[in-house]
């Protein structure tokens, strides 16, 4: 690769980004995001695959003989969080973002498309180019889509990597670690069945609200009371409705949450635990309660092996003390995590912040990244791609 060269595609991928950055997508709508994909993918000579039910597509690159293959995934949808108009390509969709750094990981897979015709003639193997939709559909995600799909299949997938921009690193950086660096992440939601009265006459209902109220303070204490507090756990109520008036004793309360975790163990006794504590409350008061759980995406657990070739692939881009081995785990969860459970394959975080700053965090208004993070991070891609063809060519 030549100066000229890298020039080229860095201005290619960050025209790239902004084009989709303009016209952002909401979960099983990327229509359009996809329409763009496929063709830069065909104007590259790359075997492109579309599926029925959703709009992922994926791309195959072959090499100049059999070998092993290698995924690379990219996820593409947005959120819907409103942008402020205060650049030039800021999003022209209203009510809807890229403020999770999707329209960058659509660039920069494409531009590792780039790197890899560009040079087929040099490995052995096939990558397959994994384009998802649908990331932001927590608890079902996208994911679950291309597996059923069979991405991961025909030919079979060896091992499979991917990244996401980090607003908290530096541009010029990643963060990497082995096992868990994602947190498993679940759903619920709660309703609280009381009877409805006077509020002068409190005696002849049953106050939904209070009962919330109780559940509440009650998970609470389960968490820092009834888990290990070496196990990493949070519960999270995110949204509270109830009542009608203010005047009349409430008949129904809503919860929404969602519970994050390292453990295995953890994320299967928290809902027995919730379980119980709103049998208790709602037996108190002589209520009931509608329970809804909804098991998410799984811990995201790096496997050992490709996660050192994540590293090494790095340490031949950027300065060897800006590749983070151990870095600290993260309470997000990422539905990349289901293609490490079926296949070996790492994910990691590439530093995305401005120079001297910190940049808004993920699903913000104002979510910004450096755009010379798209070179690096299509640079790192292709070098993994390359080191991981290599290595299980050997296996």
């Amino acid at each position: 690769m030549n100066e000229e060269f890298d020039r080229k595609l860095l201005e290619s991928m960050i025209q790239l980004r902004r084009e989709v950055h303009q016209y952002p997508e909401l979960s099983r709508q990327e229509k359009e995001t996809s329409k763009r994909i496929i063709r830069v993918l065909q104007s590259l000579g790359i075997d492109v695959q579309v599926f029925k039910d959703h709009y992922g597509v994926c791309g195959t690159v072959q090499g100049q003989g059999p070998g092993p293959v290698i995924a690379l995934r990219a996820d593409m949808d947005a959120l819907p969080i409103t942008e402020p108009k205060n650049k030039s390509y800021s999003s022209k969709v209203p009510g809807v973002m890229h403020a999770c750094g999707h329209d960058g990981h659509v660039a920069i897979l494409l531009g590792v498309a780039e790197l890899l015709v560009k040079n087929r003639q040099h490995f052995q193997g096939s990558v397959k180019l994994i384009f998802q939709p649908a990331e932001e559909a927590a608890p079902i995600g996208g994911s679950k889509l291309m597996i059923a799909d069979g991405v991961l299949e025909h030919p079979k997938v060896d091992a499979i990597f991917g990244l996401h921009l980090w607003p908290s690193l530096p541009c010029g950086s990643i963060g990497i670690k082995p096992g868990p660096l994602m947190a498993g992440s679940d759903r619920f939601s709660i309703k609280l069945l009381g009877k409805s009265a006077h509020v002068g006459m409190p005696h002849k209902g049953l106050d939904a609200i209070m009962m919330a109220m109780e559940v509440i303070q009650s998970f609470n204490n389960m968490m820092t009371r009834q888990m290990n507090p070496l196990d990493i756990a949070t519960l999270s109520i995110g949204k509270i409705t109830g009542g009608e008036r203010y005047n009349i004793i409430a008949k129904e309360a809503f919860l929404e949450g969602t519970i994050r975790t390292f453990s295995s163990k953890v994320r299967q006794i928290i809902p027995e635990h919730m379980k119980r504590i709103m049998a208790g409350v709602t037996e108190a008061h002589g209520g009931e309660y509608v329970f809804d759980y909804q098991p998410g995406y799984p811990i995201l657990n790096n496997w050992a092996g490709p996660t050192s070739l994540v590293a090494e692939s790095a340490c031949q881009v950027i300065d060897e003390k800006c590749v983070l081995k151990e870095i600290e785990p993260n309470l997000g969860g990422e539905d990349f995590a289901r293609y490490l459970e079926k296949v070996p394959g790492a994910l990691f975080w590439l530093g995305a912040s401005k120079p001297g700053e910190e940049g808004a965090p993920l699903h913000n208004q104002d979510f910004e990244i450096d755009e010379s993070a798209l070179l690096i991070g299509a640079k790192i891609m292709f070098r993994t791609v390359c080191n991981a063809l290599d290595f299980y060519k050997s296996k």
